[in-house]
């Protein structure tokens, strides 16, 4: 008796459902590596939480905004809108006084 489905249909199937995910991922990896507009247009597009449940989204992320920085490398250049919006303070700025200048990350929530 033969099987409904031969190996060469589900062997394709596969195939097929394979290369549409690795194809996705690498479309999301790259879209990830652009600017966060240009990230944020893309994933306004993707129904419901379909890029987090189906596709490697954390470990994509990590990879794509990973960055080259090594231990006492000179922080990047950025700014910053001040709390009350009146300016923003740029990095550059700062150093260009001389004087140190501490990161500090985190949250106070």
């Amino acid at each position: 008796m033969k099987s409904r489905f031969p190996k060469k249909v589900v062997l394709t199937t596969v195939a097929v459902i394979a290369a549409v995910w690795l194809l996705a991922c690498a479309a999301l990896y790259d879209t990830m590596r652009q600017p966060p507009e240009t990230f944020a247009r893309f994933m306004s597009k993707i129904p419901g939480p379909v890029a987090f449940l189906v596709l490697p989204f954390e470990t994509l992320w990590t990879h794509a905004r990973a960055g080259h920085l090594e231990v006492g490398d000179a922080a990047p250049d950025f700014s910053l809108m001040k709390l009350d919006k009146s300016a923003s303070v740029q990095l550059s700025n700062l150093t260009a006084q001389g004087r140190p200048v501490a990161l500090i990350f985190g949250s106070y929530t």
